[in-house]
């Protein structure tokens, strides 16, 4: 079992009334971006070391639990150890740390003690030396033996700087943080002004790391873009899939007026919508909906490929086109089911691109070519797929 660490003890630089945990990150504050991407490593129980119990934390971790995740508020290490699992290992974030997923991924693996190091040299603010010129990068993996260590000293100690301490002295593996994650906005942060600028370069990161060439090359510039401007605004994830939505159905019937291209282009239009709204969704802890909205861009690629080739058919009585597109449909419908997302190769087809394919094809006059072209795409992408579901053991 794996159990989260995190700690509210830190007052915000730039505004001492208030902890630098509860700050606003990406829509939410920055422990409950830190409990996700704790739950996204495996976590299932989480403590919160806490000196002062307000509201912006008691809201938070209320937020937090309506996860389904068991949260416990400690003030010392003999608490944590009466709150956690006895079989737990855990997985300790630090006072104020921003990172990404793959960060916490790569630490949350089965083992024995660990640190998240980087160079003294590199070391930003907040990052802790713990000697060979080596400064603790924010993550570490922990037995449960160091709490009961730190347990049985005395009261007026720092718990996380102790656990990091007892965690060097039991010669805790040390992982190199890689060189770009610097720049991807990890780091530890408890100034607000500055906590939005990593927020920026966080969630650069998180549309640039997607492993479909539509998204890491159409959508993530897009959405680098547009996602900081709907964040600072607060714009919810509902709000964005909900106009992507009406820009979809506008696009449906501009089709049926015979303007196939228009109703194609805002149909793609509509899909980096839907994209851009499972995102915020997923930042603010609203999984349901960003299931529901990643579906959806599925379900409008569909409709607007069929759409598309129904009315450039007419009543001619030739079928052709249409049986291409139902063609199409079924085989990408066959490929997103076979897919493992975390193993999906660039070069994979997926709804949106299947779209654009059709939709360039169209712009040159090509039609029943693009539908074609997008159908042998999807072929290749599912035996592709399936290939590599028979290589597993």
């Amino acid at each position: 079992m794996l159990a989260g660490l995190l700690f509210a003890i830190h007052d915000a630089d730039d505004r001492p009334d208030r902890l630098a945990a509860t700050l606003p990150f990406s829509g939410v504050t920055l422990i409950e971006y830190q409990a996700r991407l704790l739950i996204a490593a495996g976590v299932r129980q989480m403590i919160v070391v806490v000196a002062r119990l307000t509201p912006e934390l008691l809201g938070a971790i209320n937020r937090i639990n309506r996860r389904g995740i068991t949260v416990d508020t400690v003030r010392s290490a003999s608490e944590a150890m009466e709150k956690l699992h006895p079989l737990a290992r855990v997985l300790m974030l630090g006072d104020g740390l921003v990172t990404t997923e793959s960060i916490v991924a790569a630490i949350a693996n089965e083992g024995g003690d660990a640190l998240l190091v980087v160079p003294e040299d590199d070391a930003g603010p907040g990052f802790e030396r713990v000697g060979g010129q080596m400064a603790w990068a924010g993550v570490a993996r922990l037995d449960p033996a160091r709490i009961a260590e730190v347990a049985g000293l005395p009261q007026d100690y720092d718990l996380q700087s102790t656990l990091l301490r007892m965690a060097v002295q039991a010669r805790a593996v040390q992982i190199l943080l890689p060189t770009d994650a610097i720049r991807s906005g990890h780091g530890i942060e408890r100034e607000a002004r500055t906590l939005e600028e990593r927020g920026r370069a966080v969630l650069a990161t998180i549309v640039s790391g997607r492993s479909g060439w539509f998204d890491r090359y159409v959508l993530a510039p897009i959405a680098r873009l547009a996602l900081p401007m709907l964040v600072d605004r607060n714009v919810a994830g509902t709000a964005v899939g909900g106009g992507a939505v009406g820009v979809a159905l506008v696009g449906l019937v501009a089709m049926g007026f015979g303007w196939l291209t228009t109703g194609l282009v805002l149909a793609s239009v509509a899909g980096i919508g839907l994209a851009m709204g499972a995102v915020l969704s997923g930042l603010r802890d609203d999984e349901a909906v960003a299931v529901v909205q990643t579906r959806g861009i599925g379900i409008v690629c569909a409709l607007a490929v069929l759409v598309f080739a129904y009315f450039t058919t007419g009543y001619s009585g030739d079928n052709t086109m249409l049986a291409v597109a139902t063609a199409l449909v079924a085989i990408a419908t066959l490929g997103e089911r076979a897919i493992v997302e975390r193993e999906r190769r660039l070069w994979w087809g997926s709804a949106p691109a299947y779209l654009l394919v059709v939709t360039l094809f169209e712009l040159v006059g090509f039609p029943l070519a693009g539908l074609a072209a997008a159908a042998a795409y999807a072929t290749v992408t599912l035996a592709a797929a399936i290939e590599r579901l028979r290589l597993q053991p």
